[in-house]
């Protein structure tokens, strides 16, 4: 007897087995910090980025359902550089800084929520905890 199991569950499973390897991966190879900063939302739209809205300040493509965010100049400072994982209270898994934001704003990151406009209305502005990895010193 043949089993049918459709390709969708089949990339779930894929993908929530790399997920938790990932997780795994950022955990052995950072010190993680945490920081109060205030949160927003934000889309790949011309209205809320520039004229070429999939593409980050850093220099990467945004893709909807990718876990990315911007952070205000002043935690780029602090240690919150291009690539640094973060986890963000109320949200699961880990986020890579991928953009950055206007140098108007203070202790701010913006949560990348691809072209979803009313995810990113109803998450509105919020103050969170966040937790970011700075990689180990090699002690050998």
């Amino acid at each position: 007897m043949k089993v049918f199991v459709p390709k969708i569950f089949i990339c779930v499973f894929l993908f929530q087995c790399f997920s938790c390897n990932l997780e795994k991966k950022y955990e052995d190879q950072f010190i993680w910090d945490s920081l109060n900063v205030t949160a927003t939302a934000y889309n790949s739209l011309v209205n809320q980025t520039n004229s070429n809205p999939e593409i980050t300040a850093f220099g990467d493509s945004l893709k909807p359902g990718l876990k990315y965010i911007a952070v205000s100049r002043d935690l780029l400072r602090m240690g919150l550089k291009h690539n640094t994982p973060v986890k963000i209270e109320g949200f699961e898994g880990i986020y890579l800084v991928k953009d950055k934001m206007h140098s108007k704003w203070t202790k701010r990151i913006d949560i990348y929520m691809g072209i979803d406009i009313d995810a990113a209305t109803q998450w509105g502005r919020r103050r969170v905890c966040i937790e970011y990895g700075t990689l180990k010193k090699d002690n050998n």
